[in-house]
């Protein structure tokens, strides 16, 4: 009897103890960190740990266990969360918190711990048993998400004090605002306008207000590109921007102007008004034109004198007796350099007034463009001797073009890269076809052009800071550059970074003709 009860003993104990090492398997292999605390001991240590636990804190189990839970925590004690755990623990009940916890390496991680009671037989509190997930990604995303709500919701707060605070300033900035403004609603109707529109336009605000644009003092602004603007351009929610009007108004004269006019809607509201900016450019103009026209006398005066002075200085280059010391002879040929250079920069000033003027004339030809590039980069290569020029590619046709222009922008190209790449002596000249066109690159390794002086960069008289600093000049060269190749039908454009070089680049339509 004795030994059959052993032996049920027995079976029931290995039973059991595969039951546990099931269980321990399990825990191990579960992805939530599991630990058990004693609570029948000082401190409430913890006794046991799987090793999803030891894989979230980085410890070892030889330095977790019996140690208590807020090791975890180091130094950031002030937690709420640590007093929700200590009052659980207290009362012997289960709780949920996110607590902040540390790594062995110091970094921080969101811990979500279910904690709960394990009682005994006489119903007391033996142990607790915590399960643990690292949800670090999830409250950092909570916490994002808190900040850009609270950061939101502060901007908010500043716009709509700001906007309040601000009105009445920003109605005074319009009112001193040296530009005419006018808002008008979907049918056309003057909203409001400022002080600078009834001092130009000698009108009151009661004779503008509230009434249609096109009836506005004897129907003066009844203008027939203004209303394309409007009723064309302006529904398809495009703006409308630097667009010249030139109207006789009574009382005020001939006017030039330049609209520009954007559809607006400040939050939701004001649908389908209409600003538009008026910029009185008639006295302007009128300098511009006295300057041109200042330019082209200036040129022309300084022409003739300079001429004779040119042909004076070759007599005496040819006169000059064989006794001559050479510092003479130096001193003439660098006089002529210096005559060559006036008589060039006259004829680029003559070239802009004739631009501007609109008197470009183009005396439009057949002729091998490979060849002419060819020509021009000899003459070029020729005049120096440090830099070397090399010609890649080629387009193997004929263009139709005014051949002395076209070598006049391949010359300037060539010699704005010589010029602003002083201690470098390559030199690339690229000829390709592309579709219908000829393109022509000139690649040097200066000292670059930001992108935000690009397009500048061939406006007239325009030039770049830091290069106008190196290198004097009145920068008109690409200018004419700009307006040669427009002029043929072509584009003209510079590839360009601070301390990379600069590539410039132009395309010239095919001839039609034959070759």
């Amino acid at each position: 009897m004795d030994s059959l009860h052993n032996g049920k003993f027995n079976i029931s104990h290995e039973t059991a103890k595969e039951d546990f090492s099931l269980l321990l398997q399990a825990l191990d292999a579960s992805i939530s960190g599991i630990i058990i605390t004693d609570n029948r001991l000082p401190d409430n240590p913890i006794i046991y740990c799987n090793k999803a636990f030891e894989n979230i804190s980085g410890y070892s189990r030889d330095e977790i266990i019996g140690h208590n839970c807020r090791f975890l925590q180091k130094e950031d004690r002030d937690q709420k969360e640590r007093e929700t755990l200590r009052t659980a623990i207290r009362d012997g009940k289960s709780c949920i918190v996110d607590i902040r916890n540390y790594r062995k390496d110091g970094t921080l991680f969101y811990n979500e711990l279910y904690m709960s009671p394990i009682k005994g037989a006489n119903g007391q509190v033996d142990y607790f048993i915590g399960v643990q997930n690292d949800v670090t990604l999830r409250k950092k995303a909570e916490l994002d998400l808190r900040y850009q709500q609270e950061l939101m919701e502060r901007r908010v707060d500043e716009r709509t004090k700001s906007l309040k605070e601000s009105e009445d300033y920003l109605a005074s900035i319009v009112q001193t605002l040296r530009e005419s403004l006018i808002v008008l609603d979907q049918e056309f109707k003057v909203l409001s306008v400022n002080e600078h529109f009834l001092k130009t336009f000698k009108v009151t605000a009661e004779e503008t207000e509230g009434k249609l644009l096109y009836d506005l003092g004897n129907g003066q602004w009844n203008i027939v590109a203004l209303k394309e603007l409007l009723e064309n351009i302006l529904p398809t929610n495009n703006p409308v921007e630097e667009f010249e009007v030139e109207h006789d108004f009574p009382y005020i004269g001939k006017k030039l102007m330049v609209l520009n006019a954007h559809r607006i809607e400040l939050d939701g509201q004001y649908r389908d008004r209409i600003l538009i900016a008026i910029e009185d450019i008639t006295d302007r103009r009128e300098i511009e034109r006295r300057k041109d026209d200042f330019l082209s006398i200036a040129s022309h005066e300084l022409k003739t004198p300079l001429t004779t002075i040119k042909g004076l200085v070759q007599l005496m280059q040819r006169m000059v007796p064989n006794e001559a010391s050479e510092k003479f002879r130096a001193v003439l040929n660098k006089t002529a350099v210096y005559v060559d250079r006036l008589n060039n920069l006259i004829a680029e000033l003559l070239d802009v007034s004739r631009i501007q003027t609109g008197n470009i004339e183009l005396h439009k030809e057949v002729f091998d463009f490979d060849k002419a590039v060819q020509e021009a980069v000899d003459t070029i290569q020729a005049a120096t001797k440090y830099h070397e020029i090399r010609i890649t590619g080629s387009t193997g046709e004929m263009v139709s073009a005014d051949e002395s222009h076209i070598l006049q922008v391949i010359n300037n190209l060539l010699s704005n890269a010589i010029k602003y790449a002083p201690d470098h002596k390559d030199i690339d000249v690229y000829l390709s076809r592309v579709s219908n066109f000829v393109k022509l690159s000139v690649k040097d390794q200066g000292m670059g052009i930001r992108v935000e002086d690009h397009k500048k960069i061939f406006d007239r008289f325009y030039r770049v800071g830091d290069i106008q600093q190196r290198f004097p000049g009145m920068g008109i060269g690409l200018y004419i550059c700009d307006q040669i190749i427009k002029n043929h039908g072509g584009t003209i454009w510079v590839e360009s970074e601070p301390g990379h070089g600069s590539t410039f680049n132009f395309t010239l339509p095919l001839s039609k003709q034959p070759a």
